[in-house]
């Protein structure tokens, strides 16, 4: 498998996961799949082998003083380049699942972060703390004491 196949892999593999939580985040099949870590482990496992075949002594003595000029030519690999972006893939998938279970438990809306999360990771978290805190600030009840409090609980409902 070529790294531009194991990128375009990793890119449709996280999709599913984005359409459960933000589609039907209440169905009962997503909440089982986002209470598991199952998902990441394809792409953890596809990130650990890109990351140990871009190891280079040059690019291992650059990464352990990072400069953004060496950074920049670091990412100017392919096989480097795959590698970052699958990282990107991991962690947004992984706060979107943050969000996803927050929204669960505190019946916070959640569509519009998770939608900047999955295109934007760090918007999504920002989108999520300010509509958390909007909904608090005008919410007497917030958060509803029905609410679950964990991803096990929401599962029960």
């Amino acid at each position: 498998m070529t790294i531009s196949q194991l990128f375009d892999i990793a890119n449709l593999f996280v999709l599913p996961f984005w359409a459960l939580i933000i589609l039907l985040p209440n169905w009962k099949v997503t909440r089982r799949i986002m209470e598991s870590y199952i998902p990441f482990l394809p792409l953890a496992g596809a990130y650990l082998y890109l990351f140990i075949t871009s190891i280079t002594p040059e690019n291992a003595q650059a990464l352990s003083n990072p400069q953004l000029a060496d950074i920049a030519r670091f990412f100017a690999d392919e096989t480097a380049a795959a590698t970052g972006w699958i990282h990107f893939l991991v962690m947004d998938l992984f706060v979107g699942r943050f969000i996803y279970w927050e929204g669960q438990k505190t019946g916070v809306w959640t569509i519009h972060s998770l939608i900047l999360c999955l295109f934007a990771g760090p918007m999504g978290v920002l989108s999520h703390i300010l509509t958390y805190w909007i909904t608090k600030a005008i919410s007497p009840n917030f958060p509803a004491s029905e609410a679950a409090t964990s991803p096990e609980q929401a599962i029960s409902r």
